[in-house]
């Protein structure tokens, strides 16, 4: 104990400039293991120290107390403490020990998950992130830990917080399978569809030498949303799966890399393409938080040529039921979707996701609805009803009003003779407001332009990708290879 005690009073000495956090960091690390050894007797230690004044030391003492098992009765207390110094810790001292606080932080969430209270660790959980964050562009792991208790606690709003930042540097693969699979429900749940798409787009398509859960889940959900939003299955191409592409390049056989290099340019560039339409038709439609994905019409069956070898081998298949109902959904044919829902409906309960299936066999009446707008110009309700498969016309008119109301159709209805007319969208795309948004459209997409060749240009300058280069330069022709920039020239 006379060593914890010593150790007490070095944290409290030598908490002041950064040179002395630094000393004292080395004294921690030659202290954790019997700090962990005397874990059982530390608590009442923590009341000599401020968590305000001496976040290093106060994490250290902390992360050994809560390493054993906690108990019920323990938890509430562990709780309020590790709350109270996520609030109270200097960020620049945490931030030297980062895997001490993620582990906290987690061990944080497993307790107010015991006290079945996910909505207490939403707030701290956040702050920790805003801590541990070296920038808004890095996804920690405390990312998905925190989106995890936004949806057990249903606070989407909260969640939507941290998807709406862009994110170019990721620690762990799987935090990021993680981040966007709870990301794309906190969506659905927010019925941000088009985010939802991109967001579980990225976990099907991202690097993965085997197949896991967590891509299949996603999948099965990128199914049943893209049917929802779209009508049928689309792929996306975002920001941060051209930045993922990028990244796995680097580990791939240099044989590979004339192939992979074209590949590269042409994602490049259709991703400089699409954002340009997305972010000009979100801008037409009023909606710009929903312009980073630009989406193509797809076969259910194939999935894009730029995902994994091992998502296009197994996706499809452990997920056949999914792809069936898009087949099925196809067709327009809305008793047999119904019937298919029917006979596999345990399938999809027990994968949780009956209700996202209903949703989507609902959505097609909408689309046969925006169908006969393509078609007529005048037409009663009767007629809507019969011909969308509805059971009566006042029915169809709510369906009318409400996709009138969401803006999917522009459309009037003469309550007196029951017919709808079908009209133009009224919006002339000429007014200083609206250019002003499509301007502060492109110039967002610039900036994400630029930060996309700053990545291709650091990939390019690695020294791990350089030396192999150089190794393997003989083998192949001087424009296998990228341009180096001038300061690389060997």
């Amino acid at each position: 104990m006379n060593s914890v005690e010593g150790l007490v009073n070095q944290i409290q000495g030598l908490s002041t400039t950064a040179s002395d956090v630094l000393s004292l960091q080395n004294l921690l690390k030659q202290a954790d293991d019997s700090l962990h050894a005397e874990s059982t007797r530390l608590l009442p230690f923590l009341d000599q120290l401020d968590p305000s004044k001496h976040s290093l030391g106060y994490l250290y003492f902390l992360e050994a107390c809560t390493a054993g098992p906690v108990t019920k009765e323990q938890a509430g207390s562990y709780v309020l403490m590790i709350a109270r110094f996520i609030t109270s810790c200097i960020a620049e001292q945490i931030r030297l020990a980062p895997d001490k606080f993620i582990t906290v932080c987690k061990r944080f969430k497993d307790q107010v998950l015991l006290l079945e209270e996910p909505l207490c660790g939403v707030a701290p959980m956040l702050t920790a992130i805003r801590k541990l964050q070296s920038s808004s562009e890095h996804l920690t792991a405390l990312h998905p830990e925190f989106l995890l208790l936004c949806l057990l606690s249903r606070c989407y709003k909260a969640g939507l917080s941290i998807l709406e930042e862009d994110v170019f540097e990721v620690d762990q693969p799987r935090d990021l399978f993680l981040f966007c699979y709870y990301g794309g429900m906190i969506s659905i749940g927010q019925k941000w569809f088009q985010k939802a798409l991109e967001l579980l787009h990225n976990v099907v398509t991202a690097p993965m030498s085997t197949v896991n859960a967590i891509a299949v889940e996603a999948f099965k959900k990128y199914i049943l949303v893209s049917l929802i939003h779209h009508g049928q299955v689309c792929s996306p191409i975002s920001i941060h799966h051209v930045v993922l592409c990028i990244k796995d390049v680097q580990t791939k056989p240099l044989k590979q890399r004339k192939k992979e290099r074209m590949i590269r340019l042409v994602l490049k560039l259709s991703y400089v393409l699409s954002c340009c339409s997305s972010f000009l038709s979100s801008s037409l439609s009023g909606d710009l938080s929903h312009g980073l994905s630009f989406f193509w019409l797809q076969s259910p069956t194939n999935l894009p040529k730029y995902a994994s070898s091992v998502a296009q081998r197994n996706l499809k298949n452990l997920c056949q039921p999914y792809i069936e109902l898009a087949n099925s959904y196809s067709n327009g044919k809305i008793a047999d979707i119904e019937a298919y829902v029917e006979a596999n409906k345990d399938k999809f309960e027990s994968d949780n996701n009956l209700g996202l299936v209903k949703q989507a066999v609902s959505s097609m009446y909408k689309r046969n609805i925006q169908r006969l707008t393509q078609t007529y110009l005048t037409l009663s309700l009767q007629d809507i009803a019969n011909r969308v498969q509805l059971n009566s016309p006042k029915e169809a008119e709510m369906h009318v009003l409400q996709m009138i109301k969401d803006g999917e159709i522009y459309a009037t209805i003469n309550q007196k003779d029951g017919m709808v007319r079908f009209l133009e969208d009224p919006e002339q795309y000429k007014t200083c407001e609206m250019i002003e948004h499509i301007d502060s459209s492109i110039q967002r997409l610039m900036t994400l332009s630029k930060k996309l060749n700053g990545v291709d240009e650091l990939m390019s300058c690695d020294p791990l990708y350089l030396l192999k280069a150089g190794r393997e330069r003989q083998r192949f022709d001087f424009d296998d290879f990228d341009n180096v920039p001038q300061r690389f020239n060997i």
